[in-house]
């Protein structure tokens, strides 16, 4: 993919395009969020102003699983904001492209930050080492333009049809199946394996924690787990 350096209206689109093939990814999980939602007890508005507040899928799932366990609120946001760390790393790695915009619009991309906008941007932006800063930040609103809208009416949709949904249909075995489906295409590593590893033993140990708090302690071991696994390769090769 090529972009025009002279053109940022061609950046947005390339970013709006780039995004679309996501929809058979986003609408779904959208549409499961707000059936589960519903099906839990939430209200249509209730489950709307969630995911449009929140904007994070996986976190959305873990906030909700944890108000159901009437969880305390300290607890439900600190482990959705364990769940939701990757996004720190795709920040840091998006501030030599993007850290000179104006703190607003920085503050926007942060807000709508998610897994498929960061890996196309960042793709585009290594494809493209001649793009401009206003090509990089019209490239990035292109790709949230494309994504949010799908999220909030696969939302609604999924809202609509959980709140009519017989109890005895339950749909809580979709949110595993889920998180299962969203963790498999991230093992490419020895270090993500290993975290994966860690974090599955840790929460097996720690499933009687209250709260759910054996989640949180699993991803701290999982991290600590990753880095030294990463540590010890970048050491071996060293040595090599």
């Amino acid at each position: 993919m090529n972009i025009d350096p002279t053109s940022s209206k061609s950046a947005f689109w390339l970013g709006y395009r780039d995004n679309i093939p996501f929809w058979l990814i986003v609408a779904p999980f959208g549409m499961l969020f707000g059936a589960v939602a519903t099906e839990a007890g939430f209200t249509i508005i209730q489950t709307m102003i969630m995911t449009a507040f929140v904007v994070a899928g996986s976190s959305q799932f873990t906030a909700l699983t944890l108000l159901q366990d009437g969880a305390p609120t300290l607890i439900i946001l600190a482990t959705s904001l364990a769940v939701n760390l990757r996004m720190a790393m795709y920040s840091a790695a998006l501030v030599p492209h993007l850290g000179r915009a104006p703190l607003g619009m920085r503050a926007l991309f942060a807000y709508f930050l998610v897994d498929q906008s960061y890996a196309t941007s960042i793709n585009a932006y290594t494809d493209n080492p001649q793009m401009t800063l206003i090509q990089k930040c019209r490239y990035f609103m292109g790709s949230f333009t494309c994504l949010l809208p799908i999220w909030l009416i696969s939302t609604y949709v999924g809202a609509l049809v959980g709140a009519k949904i017989p109890p005895e249909y339950a749909l809580d075995f979709a949110v595993p199946i889920c998180f299962i489906a969203l963790s498999a295409p991230m093992m490419r590593s020895l270090p993500h394996f290993i975290a994966a590893l860690v974090s599955m033993g840790g929460t097996l140990i720690f499933i009687s924690a209250p709260y759910s708090t054996g989640l949180l302690i699993a991803a701290l071991l999982a991290m600590i787990a990753g880095v030294q696994t990463e540590n010890w390769l970048k050491r071996r090769t060293d040595n090599d």
